[in-house]
């Protein structure tokens, strides 16, 4: 079984909130890429993002680098987006092929199901590194909705609600498939 588990979705949905809560209970969390890279651009007194596909490429390299420390565990490992949201904003570019994009989907599998954590207009909020506003963060959940969909993904939708509530959602999921 593969215990790699992608959590998805918009920004601001909770995403990174709710994996801290699964990382507080014990489990093994690998955080966001673009966030590290727009924080030490902002360091580096660069603009945050560099043009789209280069931004999408240095996630994906990223993202490939850390799916491949995790190892092929025997335990759940959680992810804050995975290899397949690069090579989406690189499709939405147009800047890799559908056989690339296949040979990546296919070299990186995660498990079956996907976590998809919807808008929430009650909690979205911007910060240094989240400039998107709630109508892009709608758009980029039914975009993860669909891209997944197509890689032959099954996509569970977390319920709003409070972070033990979403996290024990996921953990009853994960622990009876």
């Amino acid at each position: 079984m593969n215990h790699r588990f992608v959590i998805t979705g918009g920004p601001g949905g909770g995403k990174t909130t709710t994996l801290s809560a699964l990382a507080e209970r014990g489990y093994h969390v690998v955080p966001e890429s673009a966030r590290r890279i727009i924080k030490e651009r902002l360091a580096a007194g660069l603009t945050p993002r560099p043009d789209p596909d280069s931004f999408a490429l240095e996630i994906l390299r990223s993202d490939i680098d850390k799916y491949r420390e995790t190892g092929a565990y025997d335990h759940t490992v959680f992810f804050d987006r995975g290899v397949l949201d690069a090579l989406y904003m690189l499709d939405a570019e147009s800047a890799l092929t559908r056989h690339e994009i296949s040979h990546y989907v296919q070299q990186f599998p995660y498990n079956g199901v996907v976590f998809l954590l919807p808008p929430w207009q009650e909690i979205y909020a911007t910060d240094s590194e989240r400039d998107q506003d709630l109508e892009e963060s709608v758009r980029v959940f039914e975009g993860m909705r669909k891209w997944y969909s197509e890689w032959g993904y099954e996509m569970v939708e977390v319920p709003r609600g409070k972070v033990d509530e979403r996290v024990s959602f996921i953990l009853q999921r994960v622990n009876n498939p």
